[in-house]
């Protein structure tokens, strides 16, 4: 699998990306911003102009069943904010 797995399509991202050109994606937990960058830039055609990456622990999860309780843990996950140059945008939707 590449290196940007799939993007934040919510309604904050929404706002943000009609106002201030900013998109979000899930990518891979060994990606740099030099490669979440160039990533971007060959899959959408646009220009990045600034990247930020945050690291996301994955929550620990329990639930009651009959055979008494179950608990697991949700993965870790890291999230790369792009900001795009003035003029460029990023449709999700067109291919729908």
């Amino acid at each position: 699998m590449g290196i940007i797995k799939k993007p934040v399509i919510t309604e904050k991202m929404s706002t943000q990306s009609e106002k201030q050109n900013v998109f979000a994606f899930v990518v891979d937990m060994d990606a740099n911003k030099l490669q979440i960058r160039k990533a971007v830039e060959e899959q959408y055609g646009v220009t990045v102009t600034r990247v930020n990456t945050m690291n996301y622990a994955g929550k620990s999860k329990s639930r009651f069943t009959k055979t008494g309780v179950v608990s697991g843990s949700r993965p870790d996950f890291k999230k790369a904010v792009v900001h795009v140059a003035e003029g460029d945008t990023i449709d999700f939707y067109s291919n729908i």
